[in-house]
């Protein structure tokens, strides 16, 4: 079989297809973010930023490929999240650029495009890194430009650019030594041969090998959730208004009388309600399903075992809470001079950022960066005439940096890293001072904080000459590891240690939602012993995945 002309229908199918293997295999791509923290969430950005791409072109009727890939680009741009995600949009960007006007491809034009995805990418980043997704796809179009010199059957060309792409892939430890550290390639880059493995069995009209891997539940739920509230619809379309998640720990005297299936559980609960998820090991099952009567899908999971974690919401309450508000926000008001948006998650963090002055603040983080969108959404939720981003994580600076050239509104992004530059950058704000002013203040502030972090580790790793084991906790100041220990507290002291100089004049803690008062009361004793000149400041953050986070000034 051969292919010497690819057209829209087909490259549709290739985009499907790839989107598909990506979902399929996103959490064997989270499993290799190198740092061993809970944070590994490269395979969920790219894919949800696939999804939406993927989603776009699915609207979309046309035979056409220049359109079709002008759709995908456009979606992949919105649903962008994290770098990995940014990046992937800008390939797919610069390759729809590529094959411009073009309704069919040759084997060459596909080269082109490859080559023109790869140059929109590397412009896009400020300081571009060999040893990641941009080298992959460098190193795949470099191929695909050489083969396609005498190759004209576009399958062909594809099985070269994948196995390019794959021997690069093995080359990223070699590129960055971070990886050879750890003993693994770059996700990004395996996401994106991920892609091209699914472009290439669409092509040939073969079925991909089935996954064992899940997406985190989490995502899943919040990926359903997302797309609900893109829909436009009435209340009373809401066919099963309860929104409910619940989780059974399996039993052995149930289990024995009622065998567990998860395809047959899945199937029997899609009996009851909509936007269904079912996710199993060999001790739980996690269940999120929409349904009329939640009671009866909850009465089935507890065939298998206890009922825990349970949650139920009225969707149909929601909203009309959010039509309500809609209604609300139709009503024309005039733009303020100034507004901030900021990305936090966590109740306390949240009030805190607002207290200091945000005007919206994005619930997002290290585990679930937002999207281009989601920033594009608040920057006109804000509703001023300068706006001020302040995305509080490396990875969700680019996409920040995407929103505002987008918007309307002259939008500056200051690129705070961690949630103390974006205090710190906050409180260096001057409404008398423009925009220019105001982002160049806020950024030389972010520079002066020190930020720590306590997290526990996901994974037996070694890094940054350290042995880390599965469960310990670990301190990190300004993204490197410097302790780690069993013992939380332990952990604490020894990253305060690390962090306070003698130029240091205040310590503010950020307490996580996992951490109790009394371990805050034994940190701000030990800080009156050790270091008696430090002022100290507690605020409860209710952060998830980090213990504590420090701030030293």
């Amino acid at each position: 079989m051969t292919v010497q002309k690819l057209d829209g229908v087909t490259f549709a199918q290739m985009v499907q297809s790839g989107a598909y293997h990506l979902a399929d295999n996103a959490k064997k791509i989270d499993a290799l973010n190198v740092f061993p923290v809970p944070d590994g969430d490269t395979g969920t950005n790219m894919n949800l930023s696939m999804t939406s791409g993927a989603s776009e072109v699915k609207e979309l009727d046309s035979n056409d490929v220049s359109e079709v890939a002008n759709a995908f680009a456009k979606g992949l741009l919105m649903g962008a999240r994290g770098n990995s995600g940014v990046i992937l949009s800008q390939i797919f960007r610069g390759f729809s650029k590529g094959m411009d006007k073009k309704q069919t491809l040759t084997a060459g034009d596909l080269a082109n495009a490859f080559d023109s995805g790869v140059a929109t990418a590397y412009k896009a980043v400020m300081k571009p890194v060999e040893g990641t997704i941009l080298t992959v796809a460098k190193d795949a179009a470099k191929e695909a430009v050489k083969q396609a010199k005498k190759e004209t059957d576009v399958i062909a060309l594809m099985e070269h650019v994948i196995t390019e792409a794959k021997a690069s892939l093995k080359r990223t430890p070699d590129l960055l030594p971070v990886l050879k550290e750890v003993g693994v390639v770059d996700s990004g880059g395996q996401g994106l041969v991920t892609i091209y493995e699914g472009f290439l069995a669409a092509l040939k009209g073969e079925e991909l090998p089935e996954n064992d891997s899940d997406i985190d539940m989490d995502d899943m739920v919040n990926a359903e959730h997302h797309k609900i509230t893109q829909d436009f619809m009435d209340t009373a379309d809401i066919e099963f208004g309860y929104c409910t998640e619940f989780m059974v720990k399996f039993e052995k005297e149930k289990i024995a009388k009622n065998p567990f299936n998860e395809e047959d559980f899945r199937n029997e609960l899609s009996e009851h309600g909509d936007s269904l998820l079912v996710v199993s090991d060999d001790d739980i099952v996690k269940v999120h399903v929409h349904a009329e009567y939640p009671g009866t899908v909850m009465t089935l999971g507890q065939r298998y075992g206890s009922l825990i974690n349970m949650k139920i919401e009225n969707m149909r309450e929601q909203h009309t809470a959010l039509v309500g508000d809609k209604s609300n926000k139709e009503t024309p008001k005039e733009k303020t001079e100034y507004a901030i948006v900021t990305v936090a998650i966590g109740s306390g963090l949240k009030t805190l950022l607002e207290s200091l002055g945000a005007s919206v603040v994005i619930e997002g983080g290290q585990t679930m960066n937002p999207s281009t969108q989601d920033i594009t959404d608040a920057i006109k939720q804000a509703n001023a005439n300068n706006i001020l981003i302040l995305p509080n994580n490396k990875n969700i600076i680019m996409a920040a940096d995407q929103a505002a050239k987008l918007a309307e509104e002259n939008v500056e992004v200051v690129p705070t890293s961690t949630i103390p530059q974006g205090i710190s950058a906050m409180l260096a704000f001057h409404p008398q001072s423009d925009i220019t002013t105001n982002k160049e203040t806020m950024d030389e502030a972010r520079k002066l904080v020190k930020t720590g972090q306590v997290t526990y580790a996901v994974r037996d790793t070694q890094i940054d000459g350290m042995t880390i084991e599965n469960g310990n906790f670990m301190g990190i100041a300004n993204g490197k590891i410097k302790a780690s220990h069993q013992d939380k507290m332990e952990v604490v002291k020894l990253l305060i240690n690390e962090m306070i100089s003698e130029d240091d004049e205040i310590l503010t803690i950020l307490q996580g939602e996992d951490t109790e008062d009394k371990e805050v009361e034994t940190l701000v004793s030990y800080m009156s012993e050790a270091y008696e000149d430090i002022e100290v400041e507690v605020h409860k953050g209710n952060q998830p995945v980090y213990s504590y986070i420090l701030s030293v000034e």
